[in-house]
């Protein structure tokens, strides 16, 4: 759950017939929905694109794009996207062959207002399911990487423990700062689980309301029953009210809700759940020992600094990417990111690369760096990374290897690839130059 309220669902309305889509948004309106009113195919289909967030509900017969051609440009556009058609008696059968193209369902006038809600309703929430069904697994991609690159020790350990924990279905509570990348951690396990196929459902435990927490989530058909079959990720566990930590409890322990009726619902989920650095004393006992069958950390970036300057290209790679610029040239005081502290860890560190590709964040030119491809500037990091290691260590190798936090075979096979003379390096350093 968020801490902003809930959107409301939108529909597209299409007719060319004024009065009467007049009252349609009216009606619409009146149960919640937001409208948007179009008055024909074509300025419906100038708007209407394949990320649309709502449902398309249109008239068959209208001038120049009928409802049916609509349909179909937009189903080109986006398979999942539910359209419905309203149609009179005389254009039934085109909307009957509508349907067996793939629209959502078909309307005949005159409807009955409680008919069209309902179908209405189906359809934005299969729409909604299908987004965000779209967003998880973006996410899950992005969390591939963005949450386990690395090569520092721990990071490694905890990408090597993905396939495994996603092969067994024991719950886990997963600590770390914020911007760590505990969710994003949760969701690789989910995804290399069997219930990848089913929701990721993530409730801020922090923001729900003690108002709420029986009416939206322990009752039959309230916000657990999503995740059924699925992962129910309870995020900032540990700033959990005392009422949802013992609801959470129950529901850990028996894996049902609505259990003060006769027929309470059982919900086949995995739970898995985050909290902050010394959050353990926040959570009760009776909650923590049933949910806490792997207990996970991530670390924050103070503990692997090593992978600071992987990490910053590929957050700049991202964002150059995404906002289609060229990044900058590097200047000195980006080789020393290793050096700085960040206390929002990987969230502040994918902001200032994003702010760095942008030109926010200050940058000279630097000739070494200057019109260098993205794998040469990560090798100017990895060189300026092992250099101030070394600087620290005054010049003791096996110090600086520590410092790094890499084993010291792939500090050497890095230092070999990337040709640096660590016998003159160091020589350098000792003689203060």
């Amino acid at each position: 759950m968020s801490d902003n309220p809930p959107t409301r669902p939108c529909v597209a309305l299409v007719d060319d017939d004024d009065d009467l889509r007049e009252a349609t948004a009216q009606l619409l309106s009146l149960a919640g929905y937001r409208v948007m009113e179009f008055s024909g195919g074509a300025e419906a289909a100038r708007t209407i694109g394949p990320d649309f967030e709502g449902i398309v509900l249109s008239d068959v017969r209208m001038p120049g794009m009928s409802g049916v051609d609509l349909f179909r440009l937009l189903q080109e556009r986006d398979r999942d996207l539910p359209v419905l058609l309203i149609s009179g008696h005389a254009d039934v059968q085109m909307a009957v062959d509508a349907l067996k193209a793939g629209a959502w369902d078909f309307i005949e006038k005159p409807f009955a207002p409680d008919a069209l809600l309902a179908a209405v309703g189906r359809a934005a929430k299969a729409r909604r399911l299908a987004l965000e069904n779209r967003a998880l697994q973006l996410a899950a991609q992005n969390a591939a990487s963005s949450a386990i690159l690395g090569e520092t020790p721990m990071i490694r350990r905890l990408r090597d423990m993905i396939p495994v924990l996603g092969q067994s279905d024991i719950d886990l509570v997963i600590q770390g700062e914020t911007g760590t990348g505990k969710e994003l951690f949760a969701r690789c396990i989910h995804r290399a689980s069997a219930r990848s196929r089913h929701r990721f459902l993530t409730v801020d435990c922090a923001t729900i309301p003690a108002a709420i927490v029986e009416k939206e989530m322990f009752a039959h058909g309230g916000l657990l029953s999503t995740c059924h079959r699925g992962t129910l990720f309870l995020d900032n566990l540990d700033q959990a009210g005392g009422e949802l930590q013992s609801r959470l409890a129950q529901f850990a322990e028996k894996r049902a809700i609505a259990l003060e009726t006769r027929q309470p619902e059982a919900i086949d989920t995995r739970i898995m759940a985050s909290m902050g650095e010394g959050g353990r004393d926040r959570i009760s006992n009776a909650l923590y020992h049933r949910i806490a069958g792997v207990p996970l950390r991530m670390p924050p970036l103070g503990e692997r600094r090593a992978d600071i300057p992987l990490l910053f290209a590929h957050f700049l790679n991202q964002a150059t990417e995404r906002l289609g610029r060229t990044a900058p040239p590097f200047d000195d005081s980006i080789h020393d990111l290793g050096a700085r502290e960040w206390p929002g860890n990987l969230r502040e560190l994918e902001n200032f690369a994003e702010r760095f590709c942008l030109g926010l964040e200050g940058h000279r030119d630097n000739p070494s760096t200057k019109g260098a491809t993205l794998p040469e500037r990560i090798d100017a990091f990895e060189c300026a990374a092992i250099r101030q290691a070394l600087m620290e260590a005054k010049g003791e190798i096996a110090r600086a290897i520590s410092l790094l936090g890499i084993p010291r075979k792939t500090f050497y096979y890095r230092t070999k690839r990337l040709g640096i003379d660590l016998r003159a390096m160091r020589a350098e350093i000792l003689n203060g130059k």
